[in-house]
């Protein structure tokens, strides 16, 4: 199995994934990350903050992004160099998040693409930034 080579990319090229985040998402990436901070966990507590809800570990969202970088664009070979994440307004139970990627810039010397990245619910941005990730090149 084979993603894309550094070959096929170019500027705008875009993949996305939908996914529609569940309590249990929220629970199963607190088990696994071992953060079980209760504004993601504890509706009671979560009551008491600006939010009133329980809300998603911004870094599910970036899993989400590490998710289609991994198996979309440039997908099977790519490897992660590096992320920015910018988290701007929170994820909550029933929400739909899309996260798309977009080759930004082709760095043909290193075989480095960069990436835009963003998750959006309901058309917003709740979590943006970039990615720098390291494409497999055709042999010969």
């Amino acid at each position: 199995m084979q993603g894309y080579f550094f070959e096929d990319l170019s500027l705008g090229q875009s993949a996305e994934i939908v996914r529609l985040v569940a309590a249990s998402d929220i629970d199963a990436f607190a088990a696994v990350s071992g953060d079980t901070n209760p504004i993601h966990l504890d509706q009671a507590y979560a009551e008491t903050t600006a939010f009133k809800e329980r809300i998603a570990h911004g870094m599910l969202s970036g899993a989400f992004i590490s998710a289609v970088l991994g198996t979309r664009l440039p997908g099977i070979g790519a490897i992660y160099l590096s992320q920015s994440l910018r988290f701007r307004r929170p994820v909550k139970i029933g929400d739909e998040v899309t996260a798309r990627v977009t080759v930004e810039a082709l760095d043909e010397t290193k075989g480095h693409v960069t990436f835009t990245t963003v998750c959006l619910v309901g058309g917003k941005a709740v979590v943006d930034g970039q990615a720098v990730i390291m494409v497999p090149r055709k042999a010969g």
